[in-house]
């Protein structure tokens, strides 16, 4: 697909030891990983396994109990001060978060702005680009997502395919180092499903860093460097997507995907 978007280099992630609970509940405990710059490193699991908080810790969407979060060497959340971290003010941790994109399940586009004034309004916001070159970025990525004759549209215009993929759009508008994607076809009807992965796909051979949170195994499969399975709050097995997917060693992994693909 022709277009003139290229990504930011690096993003190397790197989770050590992290914990995150909710009164009693562990949802993440003492997980560290790994994830190389340039790779597409997807998570499955059962539900409740703590995929998702897991996702939304990389850009301290929730905030760790323990553990740290580096994105190329530099702590997400917090600063060090003589060996000690102390968490950033909240203008401080948006700052970071230009650097992280986030894909939501359920879109989240603002539904008062147009497609274009959906993409550019971060950009702008930030101060990054003029009106002019923001607008010309988002022509690009529309044309990236496959929608560039939509770019005039609103929101409720679109299908649920049609708006996943202009959030997908939106998060790449600030060119950041490293994409988040929290299930992104879960809230589609199926016939949909197909066309936000071919765009996920066609992100993968640029060269972007992603973390992909998903269920669609054969997606997996196709896509993925590296694949992780997490089970109550724990990484039980990690690996290159065959070893996890085709010839997994651990027993809970083997019975997870045998549910799935059964």
């Amino acid at each position: 697909m022709k277009d003139h978007y290229k990504p930011t280099s690096q993003g190397h992630i790197k989770v050590t030891h992290v914990v995150k609970q909710y009164g009693q509940h562990v949802a993440l405990n003492d997980v560290s990983l790994d994830i190389p710059a340039g790779s597409v490193t997807v998570i499955i699991g059962p539900s409740g396994s703590g995929k998702s908080t897991l996702l939304r810790t990389l850009n301290h969407l929730e905030k760790l109990d323990a553990g740290y979060i580096q994105i190329d060497g530099e702590f997400i959340g917090y600063r060090e001060k003589n060996n000690k971290l102390y968490e950033l003010k909240e203008k401080e941790v948006l700052k970071q978060r230009k650097a992280i994109g986030f894909v939501f399940q359920n879109f989240n586009l603002f539904p008062h702005l147009s497609v274009l004034q959906n993409i550019i309004e971060a950009p702008l916001a930030h101060k990054l680009y003029s009106k002019s070159k923001a607008i010309q970025k988002a022509e690009d990525l529309l044309t990236l997502v496959g929608l560039k004759e939509k770019i005039h549209a609103w929101p409720t215009q679109l299908s649920g395919g049609q708006q996943q993929r202009v959030a997908i759009a939106r998060a790449l508008a600030l060119d950041p180092k490293v994409i988040l994607f929290d299930e992104p076809t879960s809230a589609l009807d199926p016939e949909l499903v197909g066309e936000v992965l071919n765009v996920i796909k066609n992100l993968a051979k640029l060269g972007k860093t992603m973390v992909v949170v998903t269920h669609e195994i054969a997606f997996a499969k196709e896509v993925a460097d590296y694949v992780i399975f997490m089970d109550r709050g724990q990484i039980v097995e990690k690996g290159t997507a065959d070893s996890v997917l085709l010839a997994p060693s651990e027993m809970r992994t083997q019975k997870f995907l045998a549910s799935v693909l059964s």
